[in-house]
Formats: C-alpha cells, sequence, structure tokens
C-alpha cells in the first residue's frame, strides 16, 4: 500500500500528489511502474525511458491473460489486522465502585423521647388462669338502707246464714247475711257470689244444717259448672254436713253456693240465735307469683 493515495487490484491507478503507481498481477509477476514527477515538470518519457520497452513486450500478454485472471474467484480484501484478537473494551475492565459509609462515624448524639402511640386493638380474650388461693375474710359492711314492704297477693272470705231457706221453682244462690272476713272485698254480699281478682288456687268450704224430713241438695258452683255437691236425705234427726274443694280460678271466675229447685221438697235449717251456715274461701297460690 503506497502511503501518497489509495490502492486499487487489478489495474487500478492511484494518483499522489508526487507520485503514480501501477501495478498489475499476473500469478507470480509483477510489473511495476513508477514515475516521480518533479517539481520543475519532466515529462514521464524522460524518466522511464529504459523500462518503455518491457512494458511495450509485456502489454500484449497482460491483456490477453486479464480475462482469465478476472474469472478466477479472488478471495476477499481484508486487511491486515483482522487476524488480530479485537482489543478489549476499555469500559469493561473498569473495575466497579462500592460506596461504604461508617455509620458509626456518623452516628450523633441520642434524641428526646418521642410522644406516646396510639393504643392499638385488644386482642384475643386468653383462657381463664387457675384459681387463686382464698383470701382471708373480710370485715363485717354497714347494714343496707331499708328495703320495700313484702308485696303478697291476697283474697278471703268468711260469711255466715241467719235464715233458713227452702227450695223455689227455680235455682237460688245462698245469700249470706253475717260477714266474718271479706278482704280486700272480694265477695259480692248482694249477690253472694265471689269474684275471682288474683288467679291461682283457692280453697273453698260450705257448711249446712239439715231440716228435718226434708232433703238438703246443694251445690258448690264455678261460674255455671256444678264442682261439687252437698246432700242429706231426709231424715226424723236434723244434721250439719260439709264439704270442701280446691279450685284453680281464672281472673274474673265466679264462686258460689246453688240451691237446687223444687222438683224435690228441699231446705236448709238456721235460726236468728246461732249461725249454722257458713262459707269460706282463701287465696293458697297466686298464678301472678
Amino acid at each position: 500500500m503506497d502511503p501518497f493515495g489509495t490502492w486499487q487490484q487489478n489495474g487500478a491507478v492511484q494518483m499522489g500528489a508526487r507520485r503514480v503507481w501501477i501495478g498489475w498481477n499476473v500469478g507470480d509477476w509483477t510489473w511495476t511502474r513508477r514515475a516521480a514527477r518533479l517539481a520543475s515538470g519532466q515529462a514521464w518519457g524522460a524518466t522511464v525511458s529504459a523500462g518503455s520497452v518491457m512494458f511495450g513486450f509485456l502489454l500484449p500478454l497482460v491483456l490477453f491473460l486479464l480475462p482469465l485472471t478476472l474469472s478466477v474467484p479472488q478471495p476477499p480484501c481484508s486487511r491486515c489486522c483482522d487476524d488480530l484478537p479485537p482489543a478489549e473494551d476499555p469500559m469493561r475492565t473498569v473495575p466497579e465502585v462500592h460506596t461504604y459509609i461508617n455509620m458509626t462515624i456518623l452516628k450523633g448524639d441520642k434524641g428526646d423521647k418521642g410522644d406516646k402511640g396510639t393504643p392499638g386493638k385488644p386482642g384475643l380474650e386468653g383462657p381463664p388462669g387457675p384459681r387463686g388461693h382464698e383470701g382471708p375474710k373480710g370485715s363485717k359492711g354497714q347494714a343496707g338502707a331499708p328495703g320495700d314492704p313484702c308485696k303478697s297477693e291476697h283474697s278471703a272470705f268468711s260469711l255466715g246464714r241467719r235464715k233458713a231457706l227452702h227450695s223455689a221453682d227455680y235455682y237460688q244462690a245462698l245469700v249470706f247475711d253475717t260477714v266474718f272476713v271479706n278482704i280486700p272485698e272480694h265477695f259480692d254480699m248482694f249477690t253472694g257470689k265471689f269474684h275471682c281478682r288474683v288467679p291461682g288456687v283457692y280453697f273453698f268450704n260450705v257448711n249446712i244444717h239439715t231440716w228435718n224430713f226434708k232433703e238438703t241438695y246443694l251445690h258448690i258452683m264455678q261460674n255455671e259448672e256444678a264442682q261439687a255437691i252437698i246432700y242429706a236425705q231426709p231424715s226424723d234427726r236434723s244434721i250439719m254436713q260439709s264439704q270442701s274443694i280446691l279450685l284453680p280460678l281464672r281472673l274474673g271466675d265466679e264462686v258460689w253456693v246453688r240451691l237446687y229447685k223444687r222438683e224435690r221438697e228441699n231446705a236448709i235449717y238456721s235460726d236468728d240465735v246461732d249461725v249454722y251456715i257458713t262459707f269460706n274461701g282463701y287465696l293458697i297460690k297466686s298464678s301472678l307469683e
């Protein structure tokens, strides 16, 4: 390669500023002509006259062999430095730099205590712990305020009759004229019936004196239903008869004593001196408790 210009293979011409180089490669044959133009502008023939004869002899041969040479595949051009290993990238050889800061040198003084944070959510309730030891007995406390008076439901009556009664063509309620107990006045003296104001279980009792040679026939009634009978056959002797019963009553129920009508000669005895006929009743157990 000429340092004064460019290079071209197979008959290419290179023109430089001061020189001209022409060459042909035919196998191992190489013919070269160099002409240097002098600064004074000398002609080519004056400098290369000795090689003109050889050039004229070889020119026909070169022209004959030139097509053969051009048809032969030629290796691609390569630079003289292609066989050398590629140079390493200088950026890849730069070592990595890791920054390290010694925190012990930069550590300052301990700061002030911060404000207390908000309390967190309560956790799950844990299992109960074992029972502790029994503690010592404490001292007696002060007496408390008095409580409300005990409120208990009650209902009771006890009545008497001083007049005799004979049967009629209809049923008769036994009416009483003497009051022993009637608290809190649940028994109606005008109708002869007990009205239930406190529902619960009640005890009832009836005592009568029979009339000689007459039948005694009465019933203890709950509303319009007979619950128990008081009966004595006709006899020449008068006797005392009694009947008792427990009844569960609802609010508004009525209990009374009924004398049977005149289908039978029916009567009970009493006088103004003594009380032979009594009717008693009282609450045993209130259903409101």
